[in-house]
C-alpha cells in the first residue's frame, strides 16, 4: 500500500525514474480497487463509482508509467506505442517490465541506489 500512496503523493511528477516494484505495485492495487468498486457499484446499482475513481487516478497512472519508461532509458512518449493495434500494448508491457538502466541517465540516478521514503 505504501507504493500506491507514494505514487499518489507524486501524482503529477512526470520527471525522474520509477522502479519496477513501484509501477507494478501501483498497477496491482489500482486494479484491485477498480474491481472492488465495480462489484460494489453493480451490487447497489451505481456503476459510475468505478468511472469516477478511474478519472481520479489517470494522471498518477500516466506519471508513474512515464517515470517507469524513464528508468528503462526511454522517453515518456513511448506510451503512445499502445495505440498501435495488436502489438503496441505488448511492446509497452515489455518496456514496463524491463529492468531499469543501472547507471545514471538523463532522467536521474538509479532509483534502486537512491534512498527511498517508502
Amino acid at each position: 500500500m505504501n507504493w500506491y500512496l507514494a505514487v499518489l503523493k507524486n501524482y503529477a511528477g512526470f520527471s525522474g525514474r520509477a522502479r519496477r516494484k513501484e509501477y507494478w505495485m501501483f498497477t496491482l492495487i489500482n486494479f484491485v480497487i477498480s474491481l472492488v468498486l465495480t462489484i460494489i457499484g453493480s451490487a447497489i446499482g451505481v456503476e459510475f463509482i468505478s468511472y469516477i475513481y478511474s478519472v481520479a487516478v489517470i494522471i498518477p497512472a500516466l506519471a508513474v508509467a512515464v517515470r517507469r519508461l524513464h528508468d528503462t532509458g526511454r522517453s515518456g512518449w513511448w506510451l503512445l506505442i499502445a495505440l498501435v493495434p495488436l502489438v503496441g500494448a505488448i511492446v509497452l508491457i515489455v518496456f514496463l517490465a524491463s529492468e531499469g538502466k543501472p547507471e545514471t541517465n538523463e532522467h536521474g540516478v538509479n532509483p534502486k541506489l537512491s534512498p527511498q521514503a517508502v
